[in-house]
């Protein structure tokens, strides 16, 4: 009878697939307790057969492969044309071949974020200036493709194409410069390979900042797999070179009340987490640098801890009464602001499985980048005026 109920209810659902040319517009966001979420949307994702996995069924290549969703869903996907091969529906028993392009329509569910807006700052004929709230990324990338600086200028401002001149991490606010022809972003990336382009940045960190300037010139060496940087230096007593990029920094305290300091961070290298993990090195990590406030950090890797890095819990012990109970969700709340999808890993909930909700942005904004006859800046935002 359920699996009747379900098969009724994909029937009857009317499917808009998207794709990279649909607009992010208006309608496409919903605001709950202070975080914007992005109403779920149906997405094809495409990938080509690696050598890997030639010779594999198609349902064994997604269950090995692609590890965060059921044995079971794999198998009504393929069934039911969610999963097809080379723009066809196959069979289960279906076996993969090299270079085919296999397509995968999902139900997408993207993490919320913080619910900021994205202020224009100077809106010039070839060039754009906005202030990003933290926590939003530049541009699509991983989970987010409308929840993103660049789609919502788009979608509330109309303003596209877009090029970011610079990127800042996610959890980072302040001034990002976007070109508004590619053209005008070579000009500036010219200008920072170069080095003729000054960034600044300010950070409230841990304790009473050093009054003299610091200059920081360790190492970064980046793991992808742990998402977190080391500052290394080299011994000068072995010939072993520091892992790593070359990287350096130099702070000046702006004000302290003894607990905390505002700091002027100049990096003169461009490496992941290089502000963050050279604060660390001084002893002054970011006050609300959970990543970086110890330097004995659990592997992200495993833990799911944030939406950059969610690792999605297995779901193979979830049978068909996981189906069940979206089914039902989906009759009792299709009028709703979305629609439950019955096949969905996601549906009921609006956010994705594996997100903390609770992450907040970082204390270290950009506030100024400047070049050859040029200077664009950005507000101090609200945590910089707490100490004086």
């Amino acid at each position: 009878m359920q699996k009747r109920k379900r098969e009724d209810a994909e029937e009857g659902m009317e499917i808009v697939w998207q794709t990279p040319a649909n607009p992010p517009e208006p309608q496409d966001y919903i605001f709950r307790n202070g975080r914007r979420h992005v109403r779920p949307y149906y997405f094809e994702f495409i990938s080509h057969v690696k050598n890997r996995w030639v010779g594999k069924t198609i349902v064994d290549l997604f269950a090995e492969e692609f590890k965060g969703r059921p044995y079971d869903y794999y198998v009504t996907a393929v069934k039911c044309g969610r999963i097809q091969v080379d723009g066809e529906i196959v069979p289960v028993s279906y076996i993969v071949k090299s270079s085919q392009k296999i397509s995968h329509f999902l139900h997408r569910h993207e993490p919320p974020v913080m619910a900021l807006g994205v202020s224009v700052l100077q809106k010039e004929p070839d060039v754009l200036t906005i202030c990003k709230p933290a926590s939003v990324p530049v541009h699509p990338c991983g989970q987010y493709r409308k929840n993103t600086v660049v789609g919502i200028l788009q979608a509330e401002h109309g303003l596209a194409p877009l090029f970011p001149v610079h990127r800042l991490d996610r959890l980072v606010s302040g001034l990002l410069i976007l070109a508004r022809n590619a053209s005008k972003a070579d000009l500036f990336r010219q200008q920072i390979e170069a080095g003729l382009v000054k960034k600044q940045y300010i950070a409230k960190v841990v304790g009473e900042f050093p009054e003299d300037e610091q200059i920081v010139d360790a190492n970064v060496d980046y793991n992808p797999r742990e998402g977190r940087s080391t500052a290394e230096v080299r011994d000068t007593s072995s010939d072993t070179p520091a892992k790593g990029k070359t990287a350096c920094t130099k702070f000046t305290r702006i004000s302290t009340n003894g607990t905390h300091s505002i700091v002027l961070c100049e990096p003169i290298t461009g490496r992941s987490h290089q502000i963050r993990v050279h604060l660390q090195y001084t002893g002054h990590p970011i006050a609300n640098d959970m990543l970086y406030l110890s330097e004995h950090i659990t592997d992200r890797s495993a833990g799911g801890m944030s939406a950059d890095r969610a690792a999605v819990k297995s779901h193979h012990s979830i049978k068909s009464s996981f189906y069940d109970k979206c089914l039902d969700e989906y009759e009792e709340n299709s009028g709703d602001e979305f629609s439950i999808d019955p096949m969905c890993t996601n549906c009921p909930n609006l956010v994705p499985r594996g997100y903390d909700a609770l992450e907040e942005g970082l204390w270290l904004h950009c506030f100024r980048y400047s070049g050859p006859g040029w200077t664009y800046e950005c507000p101090y935002p609200d945590w910089a005026s707490s100490i004086s």
